[in-house]
């Protein structure tokens, strides 16, 4: 696989493109591209080479490209990012944020059976999976906490109401 650091003609935004798409977008102002008109500043085989490049260029926009030569690679670039400044817990203790609260607030969250409205995990199941069949949102509304029985009722009221088209493949929202 290729990687190439190509630029917006219209924001200066640098972005990193896996492949030789059709087309692309600007992460920052959105704008679609024809790939074959973006300007290559590198391409290569190495995904983090690419970022390392895409890195040092916005470092040198910046000003700071000194800082960025200091550190070994991107990969390193990491935990020097983890080092610097205070940690998660610092800030929050600093902004009066009891930190053991948010720890078991963060545990009950996590062992919900239900972290989704009936309607919402069905949308999600919808948005998030590639063309579902029915057994397949049925299966991740399970995971939510929601029956089959609502499942189907959802999605026949969302094909009536022309937010969902039924393909041979699956499901496909619209």
């Amino acid at each position: 696989m290729t990687y190439a650091v190509v630029g917006c003609s219209d924001c200066g935004a640098l972005w990193v493109v896996e492949g030789r798409p059709q087309t692309t977008g600007c992460p920052r102002c959105e704008k679609r591209h024809r790939f074959s008109k973006l300007r290559r500043f590198v391409t290569t085989d190495d995904e983090d080479h690419a970022r390392e490049v895409r890195a040092s260029m916005l470092a040198n926009r910046a000003g700071h490209g000194d800082a960025f030569a200091e550190v070994e690679d991107f990969a390193a670039l990491d935990d020097v990012a983890d080092d610097a400044g205070m940690s998660d817990e610092d800030f929050l203790s600093a902004a009066g944020v009891d930190t053991d609260e948010v720890a078991d607030a963060a545990v009950r969250a996590e062992q919900s059976t239900r972290s989704l409205g009936k309607r919402e995990a069905v949308r999600a199941a919808l948005r998030d999976l590639d063309e579902p069949t029915q057994a397949d949102v049925e299966a991740f509304a399970a995971e939510h906490g929601v029956g089959a029985d609502y499942v189907e009722r959802a999605l026949r009221k969302l094909e009536r109401a022309g937010e969902l088209t039924h393909t041979g493949d699956g499901y496909r929202l619209l």
